[in-house]
């Protein structure tokens, strides 16, 4: 299996040189060659086997021979053993065929840990394999940061700099950045709002010279592995709701665009979904150009599900990619035209994506409404990224079922949980004390030379 870059221009490499890579030297993002497909006995094979099973058997054809069998069952075994469910992502019935994919039972309680734990299983691998050291930077909205942070703590061969901004993600998201004591791990606040954190660790990687310094890599979901990693309970979700003999579709909460893209890989490889639908919050610009045909950059708004509060889609560039043939050259200049603005999508590009997404959006009162709502139906207490997802399913349930990917623990954003039920969400007991936990972190400014000097010199040599 080889990857490719969106953009057209960079080497093609395998998965484990795509993994260790991230963003392309191109500036693009690194997609397969081809998807892999499974068949419809293949896909039912796949009923009653665990997480862990099905993780193997979904993500081998992408991963080729980048490990060995053994050692990639090993490393899936490890990384999900944390978990607190036997089913990792069990599913919760919310209401006549509409079903909640609770994604929070990792060590961070958010689905990132799905493919953190792993990832930082591979790249232990790989990097004990090749004698190397590395530098990981990481942007967050909140939860990518602190399920990095637990991948990676500890590790002798990785230093990781999160890089998350100031004052916009909650006090459970913040804390299980910089409460960790390992002296691999950096907590930046930045000044600025998460694209700002985006943009400057693109900045990173589009400046070769400090790049390769530092042995820079990535993690956020710009890596492909990442992505992979999510497709998994794409699948063992829809078998145990009866694929592939029947449909199923998924509503998902997402801001970066990753984790319905993950849904998106799992169609083509054959899963039978009839709906994907991205949900966003006030920050809507996916829900905005599905509607219009552009892509135009507004002022991103503070919400009370700060994950999704972005205005610039990383992963939207892969699905890009698709929508234009594959053309490289014809996304490189719609992502120049990202620094400003933005961009008018081609109509047939548009056509190809309203094909493949449906969307919608919640505001911020239906938001604190649905948390209310479902607790008063259900008796489930839901944090307000899932509540996003369940307004936009109810506005999309048809004969098949629906499955609502719950995102995060409602312990994580306890004041909105608060504000809309007036419960207390709290959190389990292995995190009892985190408001104990003494703090580290350091405030930076939204400054390429001021961020690269402080990682340069703070990282283990």
């Amino acid at each position: 299996m080889k990857y490719v870059s969106t953009r057209g221009s960079a080497p093609t490499l395998s998965f484990e040189e795509a993994m260790l890579t991230g963003l392309a030297r191109d500036g693009g993002l690194y997609v397969p060659e081809s998807v892999p497909t499974m068949t419809t006995e293949e896909i039912a094979a796949l009923a009653g086997r665990s997480y862990e099973d099905v993780a193997f058997t979904v993500m081998k054809p992408f991963i080729g021979d980048s490990f060995s069998d053994n050692q990639l069952r090993a490393r899936i075994r490890h990384a999900y053993a944390g978990f607190g469910h036997a089913a990792r992502a069990p599913l919760v019935q919310l209401g006549p065929n509409h079903f909640l994919l609770e994604l929070f039972h990792g060590p961070t309680l958010a689905f990132k840990d799905f493919a953190m734990q792993l990832i930082g299983q591979l790249f232990q691998a790989a990097l004990e394999r090749r004698g190397e050291k590395i530098t990981i930077v990481g942007a967050t909205s909140g939860d990518t940061g602190s399920a990095a942070i637990e991948a990676f703590r500890g590790l002798d061969n990785v230093d990781v700099f999160i890089l998350f901004p100031d004052g916009r993600v909650s006090d459970v998201q913040r804390r299980q950045m910089t409460t960790p004591s390992e002296g691999n791990v950096h907590a930046l606040a930045l000044a600025g709002d998460f694209d700002d954190c985006q943009a400057r660790l693109k900045d990173m990687f589009n400046h070769f010279e400090f790049r390769d310094a530092v042995g820079l890599a990535g993690v956020n979901s710009i890596n492909w592995a990442r992505v992979l990693a999510q497709v998994v309970y794409y699948f063992t979700s829809a078998v145990a709701l009866g694929a592939p003999h029947r449909e199923v579709s998924f509503t998902v909460p997402t801001g970066n665009f990753g984790d319905v893209f993950a849904g998106y890989i799992a169609r083509q490889m054959g899963l039978p979904i009839r709906d994907l639908v991205i949900a966003t919050n006030q920050n809507d610009i996916l829900h905005r150009t599905l509607e219009t045909g552009s892509y135009t950059k507004e002022t991103v708004l503070p919400s009370v599900s700060p994950s999704m509060d972005i205005q610039v889609s990383s992963n939207f560039e892969r699905v890009l990619f698709d929508a234009y043939g594959r053309d490289g050259a014809v996304v490189a200049d719609q992502m120049a035209d990202l620094a400003g603005d933005g961009f008018t999508i081609s109509q047939g590009a548009i056509d190809f994506l309203r094909g493949q997404f449906k969307s919608g959006r919640a505001s911020e009162e239906e938001t604190l409404a649905t948390i209310q709502s479902t607790w008063d139906a259900t008796g489930e207490v839901i944090c307000p990224h899932t509540a996003v997802g369940v307004k936009v399913a109810n506005e999309h349930q048809s004969d098949v079922p629906m499955i609502t990917l719950a995102t995060a623990h409602p312990a994580k954003f306890p004041a909105a949980v608060k504000e809309a039920s007036g419960r207390d969400a709290h959190l389990p007991p292995r995190m009892s004390d985190l408001f104990d936990r003494e703090e580290r972190v350091r405030k930076v400014p939204n400054d390429l030379t001021a961020l690269e000097t402080l990682i340069y010199n703070e990282r283990r040599t």
